[in-house]
């Protein structure tokens, strides 16, 4: 006969006439109590069939029961225990994460517990209540880069370099231009220091080798390089010295402090007044942000101020010999300053310092439309409906470098009145029928729109064939002429009268040559 309570068994094995008697201890106590205390018995073995004895094996309870009774034990234990103060609870929760955590990754260690030391990597800037640690920041920062400037070659050691390569220049000669192998090249990288160890490389080398039957590289060559790259290290320091929040880009406030001192040292401005020096700081001050800043967030990477030409044309100025026609087209030049600052002046016809559409709408020719004069001043920043210096460059800019992508990027942003990111054929006939009645009112017979329309689109060739994009207008390298079709009456004539202009101009060339 077999007795089955819940999940253990009874096997009893005794001669059929007996009756199987309930304990003395379950007696009375009914069903339910005899089922739990079935609970706590454990597996059972079978006697032989035949014997005369029932045998049975108990145990304690169960290992669910055990566990569910130190759960219970845990939770009245944790009602009737004071409250834990939060860094407690912390820390009990962290202590609960690297149990439960290590027995997920099979209660096996590494052995190595350096990931408890993780050293600081993150260090925020001193409020700016906190002047004792801004000071202790700039000071440590201004070491930082005396040490970096001591680190670069002097003019003694570039004269002593210079020396060096000439003496183990090798021949042939070609031309004027002395040559060196790389054998001598080693030679002299260890005669020449360890400052200059980073210059004598096997990839400096091969980058200046072009095509010399004897292996060999120019020695002005690598000489300019190492002057150029001593150079940028210079000046790179230099800003740093300027970055005042020590991240790596300059304000314009920044940038405005490096130009002022820097104008002492710069022959070619030697002409200018003191009284005019805010205004060539801020002439040239827009010209970095201009191109270098095109979402406006007001500062700039000292990275991009370095790879930029920019730098170069303002230190340009050192040369006291630089001729007239460099000046006049170099924007941080005195004249090219003082002719900017003067249309300014110009076109202030009230004297208030500042520029209105009607004053802005006799800028150059004369003959911007007014529905683009008007989006100028819908778009740009104006003070009671009046133009400033600052916004009047940025103007300047633009027009005067339409090529550039950041300067059609400041058009497109007028020509886009939708504000959809794109030129659809709403958008240039909007504009261009500002064109046709300049064209009336100078006497001159409209040209049909759709003609301009089908021009521009086969000028820039759209990814959509319905509408132009800024990157398509930038890809398409006909921006200027796009939009100086669209906002400036004489830009279409010119474009209108193209090949006329070129067949004069061929003329003119024909009778120089002829004389």
């Amino acid at each position: 006969m077999t007795c089955s309570v819940l999940s253990c068994r009874i096997y009893i094995c005794m001669p059929k006439t007996r009756k199987l008697k309930v304990p003395r201890r379950l007696q009375g106590r009914g069903r339910a109590a005899i089922l739990v205390e079935g609970t706590k018995l454990r597996g059972q073995r079978r006697v032989g069939r035949g014997s005369a004895r029932c045998a049975v094996r108990t145990a304690g309870p169960s290992r669910g029961a055990m566990e569910w009774e130190r759960k219970l034990r845990g939770r009245l234990a944790a009602r009737c225990a004071p409250k834990k103060s939060e860094q407690e609870l912390k820390d009990e929760e962290m202590e609960l994460f690297t149990k439960y955590y290590m027995e997920w990754k099979g209660g096996k260690t590494s052995g190595n517990t350096s990931y408890t030391n993780i050293p600081r990597f993150y260090y925020r800037l001193p409020a700016e209540d906190e002047v004792l640690l801004q000071k202790l920041r700039e000071e440590s920062r201004a070491v930082f880069l005396q040490r970096k400037s001591r680190e670069l070659l002097d003019n003694e050691e570039l004269q002593n370099l210079w020396f060096l390569l000439d003496k183990h220049q090798t021949s042939p000669m070609i031309g004027e231009e002395a040559m060196i192998n790389y054998e001598n090249f080693l030679k002299v990288g260890e005669k020449a220091g360890p400052k200059c160890k980073q210059f004598f490389t096997a990839k400096i080398f091969a980058k200046l080798l072009h095509n010399d039957p004897y292996g060999r590289i120019s020695i002005m060559q690598f000489f300019n390089y190492v002057m150029r790259k001593v150079w940028l290290h210079q000046t790179r320091i230099g800003l740093s010295l300027y970055d005042v929040a020590g991240q790596g880009y300059l304000r314009e406030s920044d940038l405005e402090n490096y130009i002022l001192e820097l104008i002492p040292t710069l022959p070619q401005l030697d002409g200018l007044e003191k009284s005019f020096y805010s205004f060539y700081v801020c002439t040239a001050v827009r010209k970095f942000f201009f191109f270098l800043d095109p979402l406006r967030t007001g500062k700039i990477k000292i990275q991009d101020i370095l790879a930029c030409s920019f730098l170069d044309d303002l230190l340009e100025l050192r040369d006291e010999e630089l001729s007239k026609e460099s000046q006049e087209t170099n924007w941080f030049s005195a004249p090219s300053a003082l002719r900017v600052y003067g249309q300014y002046l110009n076109l202030d016809k009230d004297h208030n310092g500042m520029l209105s559409k009607e004053e802005l709408s006799r800028y150059g020719t004369g003959t911007l439309t007014n529905i683009f004069l008007d989006r100028v001043f819908q778009e740009c920043l104006t003070y009671d409906g009046e133009m400033d210096y600052k916004t009047y460059l940025d103007f300047v800019l633009a027009l005067e470098n339409r090529k550039e992508p950041a300067a059609l990027q400041y058009i497109f942003k007028l020509l886009d009145i939708e504000n959809k990111g794109h030129l659809n054929v709403f958008s240039l006939n909007y504009f261009f029928r500002a064109i046709q009645e300049q064209m009336k009112i100078h006497g001159q017979e409209p040209v049909s729109f759709q003609d301009v329309k089908d021009e521009i689109f086969d000028m820039v060739k759209p990814k959509d064939p319905y509408k132009i994009s800024l990157q398509d207008l930038i890809n398409s390298s006909q921006g200027d002429t796009v939009t100086s079709i669209l906002i400036d009456l004489n830009g279409f004539w010119t474009y209108e009268n193209r090949e006329v202009l070129v067949a004069s101009d061929n003329d003119n060339t024909a009778d120089v040559d002829d004389a």
